[in-house]
């Protein structure tokens, strides 16, 4: 039974999917006609992106995982057959193996346009798809200070979510591309910790007085206390190739949230570490995604990635019966066996020799539960 303790921790999901042409398995342009057809059955759940080859789908406010694992079923069977009817086809990947941004349009919303006359280059280039995931709190000052303590744990959940090893035809090296690509952008990475809300709202009030934004909306972090709504929005993710994936990784994010609240009504303090130092781990998560090593910061030590996991796992065990998700949880055991999403592209590609086949296997994995 879920307890008052965890109610507040409601969910809300938001994946971004490439639009592919059926034929080349190019990226294609849909000239929003997904979006408008998807805005018919799903009204606000289903948006336009800056690259028209870009479509957003997000959830409702959920009231656990196991309704937000049924709303992205819904949501991902409902885009692939409004794609499929006005022929086109539908994948997850945090970037396409082989289209080149440079040929793809974007879109004309004011939004976007203002968008790239400022960044220019960077927002040409930054074809790439994630995943968002919100966390429902009691309130900011509850948020801002899980949300110090959960930084720490953003490369560990980024690891698993690693699904971009290829970007413009080419190897890459990393597991997850997309954040190498998003780089480009001021106000993206892991960021610094705030004493306080009102330390937070001074900083977003000073770049809005500086003209550095116009409103805290532009600010890109992995994390972030959301500027609208009562939630924390965790964006380090990469998103992820299969529904199941998507869900584990949410319930991974809730659990945190839990886990620190409730330390947090026992008194009980988390190490706050330096950015610097979480950005290490950051780059390693990025480099070799499940299968390489992270800091222990603790022990000041190199730890295999899936002990660390294993120990966030075992960190979080006490609030995931309450929160109703263990079953999606224990998914993460499934993960180090059939590896990440990158794993599973880099598997296909030296199997194959051929990025089609890795794109065919995107396509083909996108519905699997």
């Amino acid at each position: 039974m879920v307890t008052k303790s965890v109610q507040q921790f409601t969910i809300g999901v938001e994946e971004e999917y490439m639009v592919l042409d059926p034929s080349t398995k190019e990226l294609k342009s849909h000239q929003q006609t997904i979006v408008n057809e998807g805005q018919k059955l799903f009204r606000d759940k289903i948006k336009a992106e800056m690259h028209q080859a870009v479509v957003e789908v997000g959830t409702g406010i959920c009231k656990n995982v196991d309704e937000a694992f049924s709303e992205i079923i819904e949501l991902r069977n409902g885009v692939h057959k409004i794609a499929g009817d006005l022929g086109f086809s539908i994948g997850a990947s945090g970037t396409h193996p082989f289209s080149l941004w440079e040929k793809q349009l974007v879109s004309d919303q004011n939004r976007y346009q203002e968008l790239l006359n400022e960044l220019q280059q960077a927002a040409r280039s930054n074809l790439i798809f994630g995943l968002h995931v919100h966390v429902g709190m009691e309130d900011r000052r509850m948020a801002i200070h899980i949300a110090n303590t959960a930084r720490y744990f953003l490369p560990h959940i980024y690891a698993l979510s690693t699904n971009s090893p290829f970007w413009e035809t080419r190897n890459t090296g990393y597991k997850s591309y997309r954040s190498k690509v998003f780089d480009k952008f001021p106000r993206t990475g892991i960021p610094d910790s705030f004493e306080s809300i009102e330390a937070y709202d001074s900083f977003v009030q000073l770049l809005i007085k500086t003209n550095c934004i116009d409103d805290a909306k532009k600010i890109w972090w992995d994390l972030r206390v959301h500027p609208v709504f009562n939630t924390i929005e965790f964006r380090i993710c990469d998103v992820p190739m299969t529904v199941q994936e998507t869900i584990t990784i949410t319930a991974l994010f809730q659990a945190i949230c839990a886990k620190i609240y409730s330390l947090r009504r026992q008194n009980i303090n988390f190490i706050n570490y330096q950015r610097a130092l979480i950005n290490e781990n950051k780059w390693r998560a990025s480099r070799y995604g499940i299968d390489g090593k992270l800091i222990d910061f603790g022990k000041e030590k190199e730890i295999s990635t899936k002990d660390l996991i294993n120990e966030l796992l075992e960190f979080v065990d006490g609030a995931v019966d309450e929160l109703g998700s263990r079953k999606h949880i224990e998914k993460v055991h499934q993960i180090f066996e059939t590896g990440t999403g990158a794993d599973r592209q880099l598997r296909v590609f030296n199997e194959t020799g051929s990025l089609i086949e890795v794109v065919k296997y995107i396509e083909q994995s996108f519905l699997a539960v």
